[in-house]
């Protein structure tokens, strides 16, 4: 199972949402997790992952995770060439290194990171950037662009962006 991540902030809470889907050329979603939560602390510029994380790790502890199941989050997993971790990395250990994490950005980072790949979706000249923990970037690579819709944002990750800002 793939489970997709991503949480809006409002003033008084953030909105978490999963959508969880069988694989990666699904058009629906088979399930869909929401939880709100207080928001823990303020935006902080190079530290994104401490607002973030305890919102996903809230909402996965409602979740059974099973062996070979992969996580998307909106972002990061790494950052540069040094080490430096995102969100999805922060995740990643997290979770012991167990699951596959991956992070699907719609904006650049401005390091040199030999595991970024730029992923270019239907007609777009716009790229997501995709980083992995867990398995071969170049792999999950390939599966980004054979994620259903036609557009640069797969239908699946449109879809939870719009549900997480409901």
């Amino acid at each position: 199972m793939i489970y997709a991540f991503d949480t809006y902030y409002y003033e008084e809470y953030a909105n978490t949402v999963c959508l969880a889907f069988e694989n990666w050329t699904s058009e629906k979603e088979t399930e869909v997790f929401v939880e709100e939560t207080d928001v823990n602390s303020e935006y902080e510029s190079g530290a994104f992952y401490k607002r973030e994380l305890p919102c996903i790790l809230s909402l996965l502890s409602k979740i059974t995770l099973k062996p070979g199941d992969i996580i998307i989050v909106d972002g990061y997993v790494t950052l540069d060439n040094e080490g430096k971790m995102g969100l999805g990395g922060h995740l990643y250990e997290a979770l012991k290194e167990l699951y596959t994490v991956v992070g699907i950005a719609k904006n650049g980072f401005n390091s040199e990171d030999s595991q970024r790949r730029s992923v270019l979706r239907g007609e777009s000249k716009t790229p997501l950037f995709l980083t992995v923990k867990g398995a071969d970037v170049d792999e999950i690579q390939s599966k980004i662009e054979q994620m259903h819709g036609a557009f640069r944002i797969p239908t699946l990750l449109k879809k939870l962006d719009q549900l997480s800002r409901e």
